[in-house]
């Protein structure tokens, strides 16, 4: 089994546009959406879910209003703002927006009247699509935790693809290079990187090769839209390579790409003409790396 994660240094590059017509052309393989931040691939493949479980992380706290005495000192040690006076709730309330869930008013309540709980911060499912099984999640609004999230949905999708004798994990991966990109990079087979040809695009993608060559995994590079601006797409091509990058390819900027997601499919789906050539190739080259 191998696993394989589309990233890009920055959003919008087209990652999981071109994540959703790898799925349409790969063989036996199971899909994880690992952008549990703002998840989208499933708007293309439109997944029917067959399994929801609760994400809980961290912690939650809660003052029993019945137990509270009114002293104060969840206000005066808490630092991040979270403990409120409302006299119609209560003494004292705790902003659930605002905990940080580290605990501190729980150790410092005198009369013990400070619940924490587990806190619920999303749910992970697994789906069936047309293109195979997928597992992704969604983030609760404001919830953080979310590399422990991706971490969770890798697991799953890993534990499905041995369960089902499948032979490539495909994940959709977050943009940047933070803890969920990390968390969703860290073991596997190969990343690709998917970039566009602009400044900002070739910076994010010079910090992307620099995580990946830190973690020791092999970084592939695919220019989507390169045809917006030629000179910028040679000069990234010949910086990547020189970092050890492996160039998989170009894809041209086409409103067929747009008119596919509007009709609900991947670019292969939608038509046999030069884009899907192009992603084409470059997934055979990926893959054969593989």
């Amino acid at each position: 089994m191998k696993e394989i994660v589309v990233i890009s240094g920055k959003g919008g590059t087209g990652k999981t546009s071109l994540t959703g017509a790898f799925a349409s052309l790969a063989e036996n393989a199971v899909l994880a959406d690992c952008d549990v931040d703002a998840a989208d691939l499933h708007l293309l493949l439109q997944p029917k879910v067959r399994q929801r479980t609760d994400f809980y992380s961290g912690h939650q706290a809660r003052v029993r209003q019945a137990d509270c005495v009114g002293c104060g000192a969840c206000l005066a040690y808490c630092r991040f703002a979270a403990v409120k006076m409302d006299p119609p709730r209560g003494p004292f309330h705790i902003e659930p927006t605002a905990c940080e869930g580290c605990g501190v008013c729980v150790q410092f309540c005198p009369v013990k009247a400070i619940d924490f709980n587990d806190s619920l911060c999303g749910e992970w499912y697994i789906s069936e699509t047309r293109h195979g099984p997928m597992v992704h999640a969604r983030l609760g609004i404001g919830a953080e935790n979310s590399g422990r999230l991706v971490s969770l949905v890798r697991s799953e999708a890993r534990k499905l693809a041995e369960e089902e004798n499948r032979a490539l994990v495909l994940v959709d991966g977050p943009p940047g290079v933070g803890c969920p990109v990390i968390a969703s990079i860290t073991g596997a087979d190969a990343v690709l990187v998917v970039t566009e040809p602009t400044l900002s695009g070739k910076h994010d993608l010079n910090r992307v090769l620099d995580l990946a060559a830190h973690f020791s995994i092999p970084a592939n590079v695919c220019v989507n839209k390169w045809d917006i601006n030629p000179d910028m797409a040679d000069s990234i091509e010949d910086e990547a390579g020189q970092r050890g990058a492996t160039i998989l390819g170009r894809v041209s900027y086409s409103p067929e790409m747009t008119q596919a997601q509007i009709a609900g499919q991947t670019i292969p789906e939608y038509s046999d003409g030069q884009l899907t050539r192009e992603i084409t190739a470059i997934w055979r080259a990926l893959w054969t790396k593989m």
